[in-house]
């Protein structure tokens, strides 16, 4: 399975909000531009008959995880939706929780058996199990004499 780390737009975030700190923006103008696109973390691991695969998603509704195959494809989407109130203190809020769209693809192995594809949700971590198709064992034919 090939796992690719994409994250172009993290110094940018980063610098962004050091510069709404800097510049002390209003609370609702940083709460309105604090959700962000999110690649969650992901073991994966293989398995005689499975690829056991498992994403943080910490935060998440289960009615909010969608999961798809497409073309020997896995794609993982979530949201995160933002906690109704940020706390103020003198006027100002600090808020350093993100919340936005996890996103991440995975390009499934040629015997991974795409129909068959189980999903379970706990404690903010989604578990995909994708089981593997059998091999075809090389046979000997035995040639009868005529």
């Amino acid at each position: 399975m090939t796992l690719v780390r994409y994250e172009p737009w993290s110094f940018m975030s980063r610098l962004h909000r050091e510069l709404d700190a800097v510049l002390d923006k209003a609370p609702a103008d940083v709460a309105a531009e604090r959700s962000v696109s999110i690649v969650p973390r992901v073991d994966v691991q293989e398995e005689a008959q499975q690829y056991v695969l498992r994403a943080d998603l910490p935060g998440v509704q289960p009615s909010d995880i969608e999961v798809t195959t497409d073309q020997g494809v896995l794609a993982l989407r979530a949201e995160r939706r933002a906690a109704g109130t940020t706390s103020t203190v003198a006027g100002a809020a600090h808020i350093e929780r993100n919340y936005g769209t996890y996103q991440r693809r995975f390009t499934l192995p040629e015997d991974a058996v795409l129909n068959s594809i189980n999903a379970k949700y706990t404690n903010g971590v989604l578990e995909l199990v994708i089981p593997k198709q059998a091999k075809a064992e090389p046979r000997r034919i035995t040639v009868a004499a005529a």
